[in-house]
């Protein structure tokens, strides 16, 4: 408990002070980023007059609920034996304790955020001068480090920047491990070296002759082309397309063989001068979406979309972890709450909530949320909205639990004691009742994670999720889906898909084995 109060204290002060000192730390941002992104999240209008009162309230709790968890570490008695046994015997479960490593771990990796995958630079140096771009709130641009030959007031591409520096040697620039946004950041079409053997074109590391199309470039990291072949067998024979570097088509031809049969061309000077331009050498040209080229970064390849496909399905943790984080909460707050009242008061109050219960169980989920989706507006969608629809279909499991729970135990001798000491209602049933249903609570959280992951997956893959500048997984397996020539979108899709799942069904099998009520009823 303390070291969990610890870190909600830290990472509340955290997001705190990055608002106050204008510095995106990873994750502490995520609350005032989602504040100012949704419109009902904030107050006022114009960048100077936003109130983000979301991201105080998210701060204000996370420092309540980890100085309140702090303090009531220091004031506990000793640790319940029976617990401690619980806790021993989990660990005994290796599958189930490896598990929840890795997905502690996981979720550590996806806290990281902008430090691990993100096309903002780490650090720049430019001049003597350093820069933090990733943890700045707002964009640097392209004349703050002197880039010509674009708009000035753009923002800066830090992958062709790093190229500059590194050419011109006036400064360096350190971007992260994947240096790719996981939405939004559309990739060039990729390419890859060919080698000429025998006057046959081999794509590199490959034995077999290339098939498909190749191209020359006049600037390969912004895909510009200047010609552009079609090669079979490794020989090019098929169409010819040529551009101008500033994109104007001005070169057509047909060859076979490796001969020109028909040419056309209409530019400026002659067509040997454009022929003979100084470009790149051949290389096999890949439109999105690309497979995985590690020589270039792609280490599992392009979307459709033109994406990254690693930063995407980072993205898609990232957004299973917030959803969990706000999700779980809620859900086991308004199911505890409601089913412990139901059964300690039982009556009117438990024939009302049962009927309400009947109601939301017997609307058809999905169709609820397609009416959401069609009268949502567009600026409106977001995390928010789809976890609000979630919670408001997930909480009644939870409830008929703990009805039952609170039914069986408000006659027994613990809580009559407590009526009699003079312990109001709220002390009871959250003092006295409910650690005594804490095995029932702790066995369903992770089969509630898994349940709300392959929800979120379903709603993106149908297209009732998240907006498309959410990174998800089921939008990507729908991508993959529909681009079966592409095989890596949905095995990388269905590779992190599932092993999430089955990782969060261990730790649930070896929680419910080792809180199971009937191997530790006594005390040894």
């Amino acid at each position: 408990m303390r070291a969990i109060g610890i870190f909600l204290t830290f990472l509340g002060a955290l997001a705190a002070a990055g608002e106050a000192l204008h510095i995106d730390f990873p994750t502490a941002r995520w609350f005032f980023a989602a504040s100012r992104k949704v419109p009902w999240l904030h107050t006022g209008q114009g960048g100077g007059g936003i109130f983000p009162w979301f991201g105080w309230l998210a701060v204000a709790l996370l420092l309540l609920c980890g100085l309140t968890m702090i303090l009531r570490s220091f004031t506990r008695g000793p640790r319940n034996p029976l617990t401690l046994r619980r806790i021993r015997r989990f660990r005994e479960i290796k599958r189930g304790y490896w598990s929840l490593v890795i997905l502690i771990s996981l979720g550590g990796l996806a806290m990281l955020d902008q430090v691990v995958v993100g096309k903002r630079a780490l650090a720049v140096q430019y001049k003597g001068a350093w820069s933090f771009p990733a943890f700045l709130p707002q964009d640097l641009k392209n004349k703050d480090f002197g880039v010509t030959g674009e708009s000035p007031e753009a923002p800066v591409n830090y992958r062709k920047l790093r190229k500059i520096l590194r050419e011109s040697g006036e400064g360096r620039v350190i971007l992260p491990p994947v240096p790719y946004d996981p939405a939004g950041d559309t990739l060039p079409p990729r390419s890859r070296p060919l080698v000429l053997r025998e006057g046959i074109y081999h794509e590199s590391g490959s034995r077999k002759p290339f098939f498909g199309l190749a191209a020359k470039f006049h600037d390969v990291d912004e895909a510009r082309i200047h010609l552009r072949h079609t090669l079979r067998n490794g020989i090019i024979s098929g169409p010819v397309d040529g551009w101008t570097p500033d994109g104007t088509p001005v070169y057509s031809a047909e060859f076979l063989n490796g001969k020109p049969v028909t040419e056309r061309y209409n530019g400026m000077g002659t067509k040997e001068e454009f022929l003979n331009l100084e470009t790149s050498a051949l290389r096999a040209l890949r439109y999105h979406p690309a497979p995985p080229m590690p020589e270039e970064g792609n280490w599992l390849g392009t979307t459709s979309q033109g994406y990254d496909v690693l930063a995407y399905l980072y993205g898609g943790l990232q957004v299973n972890f917030k959803a969990a984080l706000i999700y779980l909460p809620a859900v086991y707050l308004i199911g505890i709450t409601l089913g412990m009242m139901m059964g300690y008061f039982g009556g009117w109050f438990d024939l009302a909530v049962q009927r309400l219960i009947e109601i939301f169980s017997n609307m058809p989920f999905l169709f609820v949320v397609i009416i959401f989706s069609s009268m949502v507006p567009e600026q409106f969608k977001g995390l928010p909205v789809i976890l609000t629809i979630l919670v408001l279909f997930g909480w009644m499991g939870m409830t008929f639990l703990m009805r039952t729970a609170a039914y069986r135990d408000k006659e027994r001798d613990y809580i009559a004691a407590a009526r009699v000491a003079g312990a109001g209602t709220p002390r009871i049933l959250f003092r006295h009742l409910l650690p005594n249903t804490i095995a029932i609570i702790v066995t369903l959280v992770p089969f509630t994670m898994s349940g709300l992951v392959f929800a979120l997956t379903s709603l993106d893959y149908l297209g009732f999720g998240l907006p498309p500048e959410y990174a998800t997984w089921g939008r990507l397996l729908n991508d993959g889906l529909a681009n079966l020539s592409a095989p890596w979108l949905v095995t990388s899709t269905f590779t992190v898909l599932v092993g999430l799942l089955v990782l969060i069904t261990f730790i649930g099998e070896a929680v419910r084995e080792a809180f199971d009520p009937k191997k530790f009823t006594y005390y040894r």
